[in-house]
């Protein structure tokens, strides 16, 4: 185990600056409190302990002369008899046998005796012991009382006055610039110019500006030229991807102008069949008599008449179109649609449900969006198994300054695929299997919606199956009375 990371020089080097430097001066100034003190004091004892000798000496020499009452009335001077003074017993035979000696009490030191034999009395007087022990301890109390002043007035300096204006505040401003530099903070990193001194650390200050400012100026020159690198490369994507799209254009357009030729042909062959089968539908409608026969041939009658719009639509393929837009009730349009999907087998066993309000309206041509909506579903009925659903929801939105309705067909199948989300509008893709697909259906239902200044898109429900939105403009409620019907020239 490696014990020079425990040992005191190193939690002492671990230490932040302001507790090292707390302990340094401290230690500093007690240490000189130590010496001055330690210094002072024996010096002062010898000339106390120097006067003290000599009082005592000329107390004892004028005590032993008998000198007058009043000369050592201060020294608490008596006369009288031994028990009045306290003679000690022991000192009173010498005092007897001796008189003029002075003699100090064994047990006390402070008193002093003496036995005049001329007046046959004992005397007392107190030497001033006390007096100088009193005068070294007051003395000792004052030198630390000034002493422990001066110290704690040096450190009051140090800590509130001279360190944290000339030490601790320049290494916070780099601490605090530093941590701006970590957090990439640009408007804090930089050590303000009134905050540097001209000292050494003043000196790193603007050295650590100077490197930062360095720092920055490169990476902002390394920023510039990868935004450089990056829109050239996206320029260079972009481009590539028009030219992908080009040459698919190219290749689409090219079967689209052959699809433009056959339409037409199959339009001009279907024309006479659908015009016999309309006028026999007819015919029959006249002669029926109970009301289920008479709804299927009406809605046969319908199918018949949209055969005959597709096949005119067929026709000004690529041709300028000139549409009637009304105001139209978005539910039934909904209903309808689904009605002319129903007819298929796979209607069967799918529950279908329209949320369309009762007064939702929309601008538009009630046959193309029908053609639009026929798509939509039968795509979601193909989608789906048995049991599925498909759910059709509306709600308004406002958009590019206008308020459109929004149309959802929902299915609860297994979606688009990843791969062809993305081109799901372009011609001739499709995610079906069978012969029915022609890739062609959500091209033109793009198409008709763009033609009724909406838009439509594809995406993924988060709860599985597919949701294509259609967005068209509103129409407002139908007033008192009859719809007023609204002609708009489409290109």
């Amino acid at each position: 185990m490696n014990t020079a990371h425990h040992s005191p020089g190193r939690l002492f080097g671990d230490l932040k600056v302001r507790p090292k430097l707390m302990v340094l001066h401290n230690v500093f100034f007690l240490v000189l409190t130590c010496a001055v003190y330690f210094s002072l004091m024996p010096l002062l004892e010898q000339r106390v302990l120097q006067a003290r000798a000599r009082e005592i000496n000329l107390i004892t020499r004028l005590f032993s002369q008998g000198a007058a009452h009043t000369e050592l009335a201060i020294y608490g001077f008596q006369q009288g008899e031994p028990d009045q003074l306290n003679v000690p017993p022991a000192l009173r035979p010498l005092l007897t046998a001796h008189p003029g000696v002075v003699r100090l009490d064994p047990a006390d030191p402070s008193f002093a005796f003496r036995y005049s034999a001329s007046t046959s009395q004992y005397s007392r007087v107190r030497l001033p012991y006390d007096f100088y022990e009193e005068v070294l301890s007051r003395a000792r109390r004052t030198l630390l009382a000034v002493l422990g002043l001066v110290y704690v007035f040096a450190v009051l300096m140090l800590e509130l006055l001279v360190m944290p204006r000339y030490l601790y505040r320049p290494i916070r401003a780099i601490v605090r610039a530093d941590e701006a530099v970590r957090l990439g903070e640009r408007e804090r990193e930089m050590v303000e110019e009134d905050e540097i001194l001209g000292d050494e650390i003043g000196q790193i200050m603007r050295s650590r500006n100077a490197s930062v400012a360095e720092l920055r100026r490169h990476e902002d020159e390394l920023r510039r030229h990868e935004e450089e690198l990056k829109a050239a490369n996206e320029d260079l994507t972009r481009k590539n991807h028009m030219l992908e799209t080009a040459r698919r254009s190219m290749v689409e357009q090219d079967r689209l102008a052959s699809l433009g030729m056959l339409s037409a042909s199959v339009a001009h062959e279907m024309n006479t069949p659908l015009a016999v089968l309309h006028g026999s539908i007819e015919q029959l409608l006249e002669k029926a008599r109970d009301q289920a026969t008479t709804e299927r041939l009406a809605r046969m009658l319908r199918v018949a008449g949209r055969l005959r719009k597709i096949s005119e639509s067929l026709l000004d393929f690529a041709r300028v179109r000139k549409d009637d837009f009304s105001p139209i009730p978005l539910r039934e349009l909904i209903e309808e649609s689904w009605g002319l999907v129903g007819i298929d087998e796979k209607a069967a066993g799918v529950r279908f449900e329209n949320l369309a309000p009762e007064d939702a309206r929309v601008y538009g041509n009630q046959d193309r969006l029908v053609q639009v909506f026929v798509n939509l579903l039968r795509n979601a009925l193909y989608a789906v198994g048995k049991p599925g659903s498909v759910l059709v929801r509306t709600e308004v939105r406002r958009e590019e300054g206008r308020d459109v309705r929004v149309v959802a067909v929902e299915d609860n199948g297994p979606g688009i695929p990843e791969d062809v989300l993305p081109h799901i509008f372009d011609a001739f893709v499709t995610t079906r299997l069978d012969a029915r697909g022609t890739g062609l259906g959500l091209t033109v239902a793009e198409g008709i919606v763009q033609q009724h200044h909406g838009s439509i898109t594809a995406s993924n429900r988060p709860e599985g199956g597919a949701r294509l939105e259609v967005r068209l403009p509103m129409a407002p409620a139908p007033a008192a009375g009859a719809d007023t019907l609204i002609q708009s020239t489409q290109p």
